[in-house]
């Protein structure tokens, strides 16, 4: 696992991810960001600086510019479900999946986070923060795996064009009173034992994932 951040560097880093997402053009329309977890609670050194991005899902954009870039680029599905000017302005942020279409949140990555060796990991999901915790919630506990849980403790940062400036000084501040994470998966209606053992999980996946890595989720 890599070393982390200085809790100062990692709170710089996110108010560089908020206006890249502010003042850049992005592969699809950007909604909110969040930070959870270790950030959010204040801790110093950050290991793992976990950043969440809501976004909406492109349905139609230029879909007659798919073609071209399937011949230029070997990727399909540009104009459709990633934004053609964004991929004209930055061709080399563009990613596919196994399948040769490109990947939204692959694709977010790459904008978002150049620098593969960053210790941050990048959740994209098409549902805010609040009801992906409770999908992945309740996916986990029918299955009884419990790797995939989204930790609960998170912190709004930025909304549909507007920066919160409190969420910001209350990150730098690390004022942001959050409980273990056992006990907010209490809070959402697992009970003691489940949530230590799902804590527990996610705590050893966490410690597994080296430098920077993004998971696309749909809800």
């Amino acid at each position: 696992m890599s070393e982390g951040l200085d809790r100062a560097a990692a709170v710089e880093r996110v108010e560089e991810i908020v206006a890249t997402v502010e003042e850049e053009t992005m592969p699809v329309p950007v909604r909110e960001v969040w930070v959870y977890g270790d950030v959010a609670l204040g801790l110093d050194p950050v290991e793992r600086l976990d950043v969440y991005v809501t976004k909406d899902i492109l349905f139609k954009d230029a879909p007659e510019r798919a073609e071209e870039f399937q011949r230029s680029h070997g990727v399909d599905g540009v104009g459709k479900t990633v934004r053609a000017e964004w991929a004209d302005e930055h061709p080399e942020y563009l990613r596919a999946n196994a399948g040769g279409h490109a990947a939204p949140e692959k694709c977010l990555a790459a904008h978002l986070l150049p620098d593969t060796d960053e210790p941050i990991h990048l959740e994209v999901c098409n549902a805010s923060f609040d009801d992906n915790v409770t999908q992945r919630l309740q996916g986990a506990m029918a299955r009884e795996d419990y790797e995939q849980i989204l930790d609960p403790r998170g912190a709004c940062l930025w909304v549909e064009g507007t920066r919160s400036a409190e969420a910001f000084e209350k990150l730098r501040n690390g004022d942001f009173v959050l409980p273990t994470l056992s006990g907010a998966l209490e809070m959402l209606g697992m009970d003691e034992g489940e949530a230590d053992e799902a804590a527990d999980a996610v705590r050893a996946y966490r410690e597994r994932q080296d430098g920077t890595t993004v998971r696309g989720d749909v809800v």
